[in-house]
């Protein structure tokens, strides 16, 4: 099947300057170096012959999983013990957070949006000294990626599955309407849309996600690009100004005309054909590849009238488990270590569509026959930093992620839903976060 993209494809050396110039992207809310938390001492201790692994399996990677896993026993000895610990990062992060004391488990898979929570509450251990006693030099790791877990000078974790969202068009559609090439803003995208919707191509021209597929995630690229914001550091202001409100606006009216929401993940109405354009995970580029009977296109995120496409890292990471007993979590250091390594990574990200986590991942072929797969590593020069209303503030996401819901599946006035997220982003950071990052 041919495939196609908006962009000149660059070889994958650019994926490892492109990001390293991001390492700003990495959240640091210590407002200064801070000290760095104990690490387990590990001195003179043998790592277990057997960890468990919880995961959600992001972007359909059981298969991958696997495989790498039983690279890694025959490699090391170690068994891993594998746990469907849910059907995605929200469901495993509350099974962790409930488990811990009552059930045994060594390294987990979470997201940008829940580790922070479950550091919070103790369930977590740095990873620093275990990963330099594992022989793993974190140092390879694309630094934007691996900064994105630092607190007050430790890490938390490892990159593991990291993604940006990117624009998926139908081309075939788009040749049907009349459409030569995809929009670099978000008014453009109305334009097209119109001209989808015209040509009657397809149910709807672009699809929001509901609820539970995290619209606040990619969402904040609309509100980026309008000049607004979730929140500006641990300010919650801008989540109710008038650049988000305006951004919000926009999309709300869009889903009354050329847009809809999906009842389930957008990529499959998308690989259906049921509707011409989405945003979605590089994470599930691999899926819409296999499943679209079409050309499948993707492009940059657009712009806005106050930014060009500015676009969130995301994706999740392997975090050790602080009730892990050293002998293991020195395993499950060994484990994250050899998950990340450029052959793991490279074979991850070819089987996935996730960004490889390892500037030393030679993904040459594969960019070479699916160029899709670089568009991600050409707008890694467009990231930026998540709002810490969505990455630290617990239940924050939650919050966006269902008002958005509210706003764009029915007629409720954006302004007063906003002031009222204003409010609950606050009581969270007060009942919650405050104490530790003002203590």
């Amino acid at each position: 099947m041919k495939q196609s993209t908006s962009r000149t494809v660059r070889s994958l050396a650019a994926l490892g300057a492109a990001t390293l110039v991001l390492a700003a992207c990495g959240p640091d809310t210590s407002g200064g170096d801070g000290d760095a938390q104990e690490d387990v001492d590990v001195s003179g201790v043998e790592p277990a012959d057997e960890i468990t692994f919880w995961t959600n399996h992001p972007g359909g990677s059981a298969d991958v999983e696997n495989e790498l896993i039983a690279q890694f026993t025959d490699e090391t000895g170690i068994e891993v013990n594998v746990v469907t610990s849910g059907a995605n990062y929200e469901e495993t992060s509350q099974r962790f957070q409930t488990a811990q004391g009552s059930a045994e488990v060594d390294v987990v898979v979470l997201s940008d949006a829940t580790w922070f929570p479950n550091y919070l509450n103790g369930s977590l251990v740095a990873v620093d000294g275990l990963m330099e006693e594992a022989g793993v030099d974190t140092s390879g790791y694309v630094e934007a990626l691996y900064e994105d877990y630092q607190y007050e000078g430790s890490h938390y974790g490892v990159p593991y599955a990291r993604s940006t969202p990117l624009f998926y068009y139908n081309v075939d559609h788009y040749e049907e309407a009349g459409i030569e090439a995809p929009p670099e803003t978000w008014d453009e995208v109305a334009e097209v849309s119109e001209q989808l919707m015209d040509a009657g191509v397809a149910n709807s021209a672009f699809s929001f996600p509901p609820q539970d597929e995290y619209p606040a995630w990619w969402m904040a690229n609309i509100v980026w690009g309008y000049g607004g914001a979730w929140s500006d550091e641990w300010d919650f202001s801008p989540v109710s100004s008038d650049a988000t409100i305006e951004a919000l606006e926009f999309a709300q009216e869009a889903t009354n005309s050329w847009a809809s929401v999906s009842s389930g993940n957008p990529a499959d109405d998308f690989s259906a054909g049921a509707t011409s354009q989405i945003v979605q995970s590089t994470g599930s580029l691999g899926g819409i590849l296999d499943s679209a009977s079409f050309e499948v296109g993707t492009a940059f995120l657009p712009g806005g009238p106050a930014a060009e496409g500015e676009t969130p890292t995301g994706g999740a990471g392997l975090m050790i488990a602080s009730d892990s007993t050293p002998e293991r979590q020195l395993a499950a250091a060994m484990f994250a270590g050899f998950m990340g390594n450029p052959d793991s990574t490279a074979a991850f990200s070819a089987a996935t569509g996730y960004v490889p986590v390892h500037q030393d991942a030679d993904m040459s072929d594969v960019y070479a026959e699916t160029p899709q797969f670089q568009t991600a590593v050409e707008q890694l020069e467009r990231a930026r930093v998540q709002d810490f209303a969505r990455l630290f503030v617990p239940g924050g996401d939650l919050e966006l992620s269902q008002t958005l819901q509210r706003i764009l599946t029915s007629d409720v006035d954006v302004a007063e839903e906003m002031q009222r997220v204003e409010e609950e982003l606050q009581s969270l950071y007060d009942s919650d976060v405050a104490s530790e990052v003002e203590g």
